[in-house]
Formats: structure tokens, C-alpha cells, sequence
């Protein structure tokens, strides 16, 4: 169950990286308010996967999550480049992640 957690804090952590776009630098209530409870929800989660797995391996995963779906979604969203370099480079952070996810001891 903690690998969900983990799992959904990840995508929480996606949500409100985007979302700070969104917020103008705080400057918009709404997405300010949703980026918010997003970085809430995303905490509680990863504080709730890390009682049982290792802090490392799920901080690890946790950023590597919301780095590639902020990257991928930043790339459909906001027009930013999409090039096979930066695919490459995500790659590697998935293989990092999933190379965490099988060393792991819980």
C-alpha cells in the first residue's frame, strides 16, 4: 500500500508544480488555493508512503514522479520543446526510479 501512496503523491507533486504556473506568483486565488492543497496533499502522502520505505528510495521516487510528468506535461501544456534529448533524459530518471523500486527492501 505504501508503493501507492508514493504513487499518488508523485502525481499530487505534478499537480501543483503545474499548477504554480497557473497561480502567477500567487497573485490568482484559485489555482493559488488548488496548488496549495495539492503541495498539502502530496506531503501527507509521501509522509504516510516513507512509514514503512525506505526515506531515501521514496523521496527518490517522489521527485523523480513529479519531475517527469511536470517535464512531460509542461511539453503538452506550455508548448515546451519536446525533443528526443529531453525524452532520453526522462528515461533515465524512470530507469532510476524503477531501478530504486527493485533494490528496495520493503
Amino acid at each position: 500500500m505504501s508503493w501507492l501512496y508514493l504513487f499518488l503523491a508523485g502525481l499530487a507533486e505534478t499537480g501543483w508544480a503545474i499548477g504554480l504556473k497557473y497561480t502567477d506568483g500567487f497573485t490568482r486565488l484559485w489555482p493559488s488555493v488548488f496548488t496549495g492543497l495539492g503541495m498539502a496533499l502530496s506531503f501527507m502522502l509521501l509522509s504516510i508512503a516513507i512509514r514503512t520505505l525506505p526515506v531515501g528510495t521514496a523521496y527518490a521516487i517522489w521527485t523523480g514522479i513529479g519531475a517527469t510528468g511536470t517535464a512531460l506535461l509542461g511539453m503538452w501544456l506550455f508548448s515546451e520543446p519536446a525533443t528526443i534529448a529531453r525524452f532520453a533524459c526522462l528515461g533515465l530518471i524512470i530507469i532510476g526510479m524503477v531501478g530504486l523500486k527493485v533494490v528496495s527492501p520493503a
